[in-house]
């Protein structure tokens, strides 16, 4: 099947994004190998890469991908660019029935589309294959650390979008001068591996949980939560990784704890809302809950942070909750407040490196899939329509489509 034609669309999604399915570079180096693919790339003015690089990787520029058997792009694209019958590969944000893309869906159908997810693309252990976790992770932890900066009056970064790429971004680490606070990271994924890369890349020293709880430091430290770190089991005994996911209703937050002992919250860990909420708003008010600032790169709405009330964006990435009337203000006005980031597109702000870890991946894990034998069936279970009907594995959404 390797005689295809394969399209980058143009992201037409509001607000831009200037993300990249593949690189220039990598455009060149699947076309040195497949000598019989083509690959077309619809002429933008928002990516992060030029046209013309494209154009001298082997690319042919065109106004149009829709002849294109395969359209690769990254956001949801706008229904009047979806073309009849192709392959389209993009987050689709369908999957949990999210409401503002139910039209999306439908269309989808009616156009007897082959959609396919890249949030569903994983192995056989469920593992997903491609994504952008590493560079939220990293962004989310360098705002936090902005944010918590600023609200002090400590010291000034740039903002991670006014920075070229992941180097320029680190030249700014020496700027970090923080007083000896304690620092939560959850999450044991993609996202808090990227965050970690900051905070070590800054210089600010691991700790065990049960040191970050105990230990007095004279200096800045952060600690890395898991599930079992912060959930204990309401009838007590011992955490039960595969219970916990299974049944989280068995188990309660102990996060309060640390929230007595830490200054700032970096969120990366996944939430089922099945599962007890971090803490609730009537822990903030309690005289010993010292975090004033939280960095919610997850950015679960009304999730397991009650603090994380609306999401925040690039361009106004920051703002204050007020505990004591649970409403949202302007950021950095009043001592009492947790001061939010809640930025919901993180990786958007590194769009050049984002890009290029997403095309590494789908060159080694996906491409071959699609060119050759679908092993382990890696495409076929992140096939969520073809010929205008749900596949079996997401036959659930068949209500959703309807408009129930």
């Amino acid at each position: 099947m390797s005689n295809i034609t394969i399209g980058i669309i143009k992201e037409g999604k509001i607000p831009v994004d200037r993300r990249v399915p593949l690189t220039p570079d990598q455009v060149k180096s699947i076309l040195d190998l497949n000598p019989s693919l083509e690959i077309k790339c619809q002429r933008s003015d928002i990516r992060c890469f030029k046209d013309e690089e494209y154009e001298q990787a082997g690319a042919e520029l065109v106004d149009d991908v829709s002849d294109c058997e395969i359209i690769l792009g990254v956001k949801e694209v706008p229904m009047n660019m979806l073309a009849d019958g192709k392959t389209h590969f993009f987050f689709s944000h369908t999957i949990k029935k999210q409401e503002y893309n139910r039209e999306l869906l439908q269309t989808i159908m009616k156009k007897k589309i082959r959609l396919i997810d890249w949030e569903c693309l994983t192995n056989k252990k469920g593992k997903r294959l491609i994504a952008f976790g590493r560079y939220a992770g990293i962004v989310g932890a360098y705002n936090g650390i902005l944010t918590y900066g600023k609200r002090y009056n400590l010291f000034h970064l740039r903002p991670a979008h006014t920075c070229f790429d992941l180097d320029d971004l680190k030249t700014e680490y020496s700027k970090v001068a923080l007083p000896k606070i304690k620092i939560i990271l959850t999450g044991g994924g993609r996202v808090s591996k990227g965050a970690m890369e900051v905070l070590d890349g800054m210089g600010i020293r691991k700790v065990s949980p049960a040191e970050f709880l105990n230990e007095y430091f004279n200096e800045p430290v952060y600690t890395q939560l898991n599930t079992r770190d912060y959930n204990t089991r309401i009838a007590g005994g011992i955490f039960d990784r595969d219970e916990f996911y299974a049944d989280p209703s068995k188990y309660e937050s102990s996060f309060l704890e640390y929230a007595k002992k830490a200054d700032l919250l970096i969120a990366g860990a996944f939430w089922d809302p099945r599962a007890p909420v971090l803490f609730n708003k009537e822990d903030i008010s309690r005289n010993d809950f010292k975090i004033h600032v939280v960095a919610d790169i997850t950015c679960d709405i009304e999730g397991s942070i009650p603090s994380t009330k609306q999401p925040s964006t690039i361009e106004d990435p920051v703002y204050d909750y007020n505990p004591s009337n649970d409403r949202v203000e302007e950021a950095y006005t009043d001592e009492g407040n947790i001061t939010v980031m809640a930025v919901d597109n993180l990786p958007c702000e590194l769009p050049r490196n984002a890009s290029e870890d997403f095309g590494k991946e789908f060159v080694s894990h996906i491409l071959p899939n699609l060119l050759g034998e679908d092993k382990d069936a890696i495409i076929e279970r992140a096939t969520i329509t073809q010929n205008g009907k749900l596949t079996d594995k997401f036959s659930y959404l068949q209500d959703y489509v309807d408009g129930h």
